[in-house]
C-alpha cells in the first residue's frame, strides 16, 4: 500500500459538489470573495423577507439551530 498525499474525503466530496465545489475552491484562492458571497446570502434572505414575509424568517432561524447549539458547546468547552 503506498502512502499518496490525497486530499480528505470531505475536501474530495466538496469538490465534486456542483455547487459549492467550484466556490469553495475560488474562495481558497481569493479569500476576499466570501464577503461577496455573504452580501449575496444577506441580499436573498431580505428578498425572500419581502416576498413571504416572517416565514422565510422563521425557515433561515430553524435552519440555523444546530450552528448555534455547536456555538454553545465550543465556547463553553475548557
Amino acid at each position: 500500500m503506498q502512502a499518496t498525499a490525497q486530499a480528505p474525503r470531505f475536501d474530495r466530496i466538496l469538490d465534486a459538489t456542483p455547487v459549492f465545489g467550484p466556490l469553495s475552491r475560488a474562495i481558497s484562492k481569493d479569500i476576499n470573495l466570501i464577503f461577496y458571497v455573504l452580501v449575496i446570502l444577506l441580499t436573498a434572505l431580505v428578498l425572500a423577507i419581502k416576498t413571504w414575509g416572517i416565514v422565510a424568517l422563521v425557515m433561515t432561524y430553524l435552519a440555523l439551530i444546530p450552528f448555534v447549539f455547536l456555538f454553545f458547546i465550543v465556547i463553553t468547552l475548557p
